[in-house]
């Protein structure tokens, strides 16, 4: 397990190298002030500054747990890229996101990961399908598998989808003691025989100041933008309730990862 504090490198983009047409949200490779390639996430893209927010907890729960993820920065994109961009699809998108946007460091060479090329171990794929049903990320199928291999290992990538009770905040407390039923869809569940030592281990590192360490990166500008609630540290402090409650009641979605399981095999 990770012990560090959590903190993030904020950097700035200095050339836009090309997008990556997957999906709807256009993420692009660019390279920062740092000389390194990051793919980075636009705040202007389809489910905006939320998808930023999944993106950020769900990589910094994963990463504490122990789990491989590319480093995540938050990155400036000036003004000046919308300019000079050809392509009017892009160039809004850029417009769009002047400001702090997420990045995740740019694995080069990684491959897609495939189920049927690569065996995950027991342990490590309980692991992840645990994490996915404590954030209710829908996007880990066999279809879209957001894993990478990179030096033969295996990576944990864009966790924008998760946490997707917060586009509404609707009956958010209910919804975080529900199953996560789209589990069944996880292209690890057939491998995931540990679910219940999983639990038990992560919970006990999952801790509530653990918790309020990781909400706490999250920029206050971002929590005041279409925002149900008075203020950023309220809107802040609901994503942390919302993850205790859920570990609270964590044995739900694991029986129900565990009978999604037993119908599969």
């Amino acid at each position: 397990m990770n012990e560090r504090q959590p903190q993030l490198r904020t950097v700035e983009v200095i050339r836009y190298v090309t997008p990556l047409r997957e999906g709807g949200s256009l993420p692009a490779i660019v390279e920062a002030d740092d000389e390194f390639m990051y793919v980075l996430k636009f705040r202007g893209a389809g489910q905006g500054i939320k998808a930023l927010i999944a993106e950020l907890l769900g990589g910094e729960i994963a990463r504490l747990l122990g789990l491989r993820v590319p480093e995540i920065v938050f990155i400036e994109l000036d003004e000046a890229f919308g300019r000079t961009e050809p392509d009017e699809e892009i160039q809004d998108l850029l417009r769009a996101s002047e400001g702090l946007n997420l990045g995740l460091h740019y694995l080069s060479g990684a491959i897609t990961f495939d189920a049927l090329v690569t065996t995950v171990a027991p342990q490590l794929a309980s692991q992840i399908v645990w994490l996915d049903c404590v954030l209710i990320n829908v996007d880990r199928t066999p279809r879209n598998t957001n894993m990478l291999m990179w030096h033969k290992e295996l990576w944990l990538i864009d966790h924008g989808a998760a946490l997707y009770f917060h586009h509404s905040w609707q009956n958010w407390e209910e919804q975080a003691k529900r199953p996560f039923v789209q589990v069944k869809d996880h292209v690890l569940l057939p491998q995931a025989s540990e679910l219940e030592a999983v639990d038990a281990a992560f919970r006990a590192i999952l801790t509530p100041e653990r918790i309020q360490a990781i909400v706490g990166l999250i920029p206050e500008e971002w929590l005041s933008v279409e925002s149900p609630f008075a203020t950023a540290e309220e809107h802040r402090q609901a994503y942390a309730r919302f993850l205790e409650i859920r570990l609270a009641h964590s044995e739900i979605f694991v029986k129900e990862a565990q009978d999604a399981r037993k119908a599969l095999i």
